[in-house]
């Protein structure tokens, strides 16, 4: 099978984007500041690619308050997950066709 561009997905070609998907197509929901530990992210880093993805319409984003606090947690959309795992296949078709 021949590898091309097209199959790759330009959203996750971002390092912090693609760490970003993995970490909520693993996950039901993941918070803002769960993921800016975990990625060991700076706040404006995480958001402007939070936001980026969110304009995909990769994942969708429900905030509320716990107590006074206020709390944003971000979830996969079905098609963020589609065009995900569609990326991770394109790599590991390239990875394997690499192979001598």
């Amino acid at each position: 099978m021949k590898i091309t561009l097209e199959q790759f997905d330009k959203a996750f070609e971002n390092r912090l984007r693609l760490q970003i998907m993995s970490v909520l197509v693993a996950n039901e929901t993941y918070d803002f500041n769960s993921l800016k530990e975990l990625l060991a992210a700076t706040d404006g880093n995480l958001a402007s690619h939070l936001k980026a993805l969110e304009k995909e319409g990769y994942i969708t984003v429900r905030k509320s308050f716990i107590g006074r606090k206020p709390n944003t947690q971000y979830i996969v959309s079905q098609s963020g997950r589609e065009a995900f795992m569609k990326h991770l296949e394109a790599l590991e078709s390239l990875i394997k066709n690499q192979k001598t």
